[in-house]
């Protein structure tokens, strides 16, 4: 049996539904490294990563401060390089 992770990217609209911000806040949020960057989809197409989206509002219901918020959104985008 495979123990590959299934990824699933959500577009804008959906990350706003599971926050309850809007497109500000949520372009706030991304500049001041307090919500995980967007993936490119394609020349003029982007979308999150679910997983790290939940990670992120998790750690937000758990009261995880700023900095701690910050650190955890700079160690998700690190980690997604590609390991071979």
């Amino acid at each position: 049996m495979s123990t590959q992770k299934l990824f699933k990217i959500i577009r804008r609209p959906e990350v706003l539904s599971k926050t309850g911000w809007s497109k500000s806040t949520l372009y706030n949020r991304l500049k001041e490294g307090l919500f995980p960057t967007p993936i490119s989809l394609g020349a003029r197409s982007v979308g999150f990563v679910e997983s790290e989206c939940d990670r992120v509002i998790q750690a937000m219901i758990a009261g995880y401060s700023e900095q701690q918020l910050k650190d955890m959104v700079q160690s998700i985008i690190s980690s997604r390089s590609v390991k071979g």
